[in-house]
């Protein structure tokens, strides 16, 4: 984890289409094979806990080794698009995958418990282990893919990192996605926004506002793409008006990610 419409049909379906309705209902990307996310994405973000079901909210970003496929599917039947965290950047070891990575590609801590950066140049070793994290998406019926801790090459990873190695798995990450069938966001890295816009379908970023980093992401918005933005510290008064000016999707949230706090702007 970082640091870390149609009314009408829907009276006919019963409150839950209703629902849908009023939130946005799932619509294919035309021509892509993957859903397209609009800019003014809804959206509720819960890592760890049981999931806060009936937030009215366009979509559900939940973790894809915690969550089921029948929780996956119960969130579509209410209308919801659900978009899958998956670490692609550290290895956790409370994973069930844990073993299959060798010693070689385990960098220093990312600071939270259990995680190590992962030597992200040895895509021979790590292809095959994301690629079924990403299946295992896919399996279990998401729209979207949140790969986590992209910007390795930024921190101290134990590795001699290049913004060149970053861009290479990043890219090959989003393109493993799309060749599943969903959506992909760019999480965090705002500073390579320029090249890698063209591959990710809208963005991710934490504590854009108070890092000073939301400008980084601007290519987003200017396509019609979603920024989604959840801040930790700063209360709403300090940042929601100038995410709504600027298009950006924030939400206070705790760093937990644990769904005790979720206040939308």
């Amino acid at each position: 984890m970082a640091a870390r419409s149609r009314t009408v049909r829907a009276l006919l379906l019963g409150p839950l289409a209703v629902l849908a309705c009023l939130i946005g209902a799932p619509a294919s990307a035309p021509g892509a094979g993957w859903w397209a996310p609009p800019q003014h994405l809804t959206w509720y973000w819960q890592l760890q806990g049981t999931i806060r079901t009936g937030e009215p909210v366009a979509a559900y970003d939940i973790d894809g080794f915690e969550s089921s496929a029948a929780q996956v599917a119960a969130l579509h039947a209410e209308g919801r698009r659900v978009i899958c965290y998956v670490d692609v950047g550290t290895a956790e070891n409370f994973r069930p995958d844990y073993p299959q990575f060798p010693k070689s590609v385990l960098g220093h801590s990312n600071g939270w418990p259990g995680e190590r950066w992962l030597d992200i140049r040895q895509l021979a070793v790590l292809e095959p282990i994301m690629a079924a994290r990403l299946r295992m998406c896919r399996e279990k019926g998401f729209d979207a893919v949140e790969p986590d801790n992209i910007e390795g090459f930024s921190n101290s990873s134990g590795f001699p990192l290049t913004a060149a190695d970053q861009l290479t798995y990043n890219e090959w990450v989003a393109q493993q996605a799309h060749s599943l069938g969903m959506a992909v966001l760019q999480k965090n890295d705002g500073q390579q926004t320029a090249q890698l816009h063209g591959y990710f379908d809208g963005a991710l970023t934490e504590q854009c506002n108070q890092y000073g980093e939301c400008p980084l992401f601007q290519a987003y918005l200017t396509a019609g793409q979603p920024v989604l933005n959840a801040e930790y510290r700063l209360p709403r008064s300090r940042f929601c008006s100038s995410d709504n000016a600027a298009g950006i999707m924030g939400a206070r949230m705790n760093l937990a990610l644990n769904g005790r706090r979720f206040e939308p702007c």
